[in-house]
């Protein structure tokens, strides 16, 4: 049996990641739905149907998390390494299997939301997905999704406590993040560098800024293209991740 099996098994036979699966799906498409149900004033863009993809993406980085710290937690990682004693390969089969299932479920996320909006908006919605930044826009979720499991996964096995971890991740993408902006003289250039701050470009943003209608989404700040703030977001995910293998393989399970 192969260690993408293995690790694929392991996830899915607990209850944890069904049950994120669900409150991602649920949450994401369901309050799109009542969105849209309600959206007026004016047309109702693709923007709109994807404003609420960051309720599903911190589920799913919770998910990522449970799946490395549930094993610390058990002691199962033990058995793991003591199997394949390199202790990367497994963490490594891990990432896989977490990283295209959140990928997967960003999409059905992201199509979810866009479909129950074309079902419910009025006739005057611009739902229709025209052209790449359309495309970028909806079908990008699933690349945010998959970089943040990465992310959670590397401050899973960093912290290898369930309570820490989530707390690490939904205290800074839902507070630090905001709060940084705060700071006197430098907050706003602190904060135009943080990952989520920065990724929300990668999916409300657009080559050209008047191209996004009043109320479509957040507004997008800093310094890089939407594409080269995914490139930055996945980037600071892959890192964590690659620090954790680190220091994975060199002390105690």
């Amino acid at each position: 049996m192969t260690l993408l099996a293995v690790e694929r098994i392991k996830l899915f036979t607990t209850r944890s990641p069904w049950w994120c699966m669900v409150l991602a799906l649920g949450l994401t498409i369901g309050i799109t739905a009542i969105i849209a149900a309600n959206w007026s004033d004016s047309p109702m863009p693709v923007l709109g149907a994807v404003f609420t993809h960051t309720f599903g993406l911190y589920v799913i980085m919770v998910m990522a998390a449970l799946a490395v710290t549930t094993e610390y937690r058990f002691g199962t990682i033990k058995s793991t390494f003591q199997a394949v004693p390199d202790r990367i390969s497994p963490m490594v089969a891990k990432a896989v299997v977490v990283t295209v299932l959140a990928g997967l479920v960003g999409l059905a996320s992201a199509f979810g939301s866009w479909g129950i909006s074309m079902l419910l908006a009025d006739d005057t919605s611009q739902l229709a997905l025209n052209s790449g930044n359309d495309w970028r826009h909806v079908a990008g979720v699933g690349l945010v999704y998959a970089a943040g499991a990465v992310l959670a996964l590397g401050i899973g096995a960093l912290v290898r406590q369930t309570a820490g971890a989530v707390s690490i991740i939904l205290v800074f993408a839902l507070v630090l993040e905001s709060v940084v902006g705060f700071i006197p003289n430098i907050g706003d250039d602190i904060q135009k560098w943080m990952p989520f701050t920065v990724v929300t470009k990668f999916i409300f943003g657009d080559p050209d800024p008047s191209a996004i209608p009043d109320g479509a989404g957040p507004p997008t700040v800093g310094e890089l293209s939407p594409w080269g703030s995914f490139a930055y977001f996945a980037g600071i995910a892959l890192a964590i991740y690659i620090i954790s293998l680190v220091v994975v393989k060199r002390r105690d399970a």
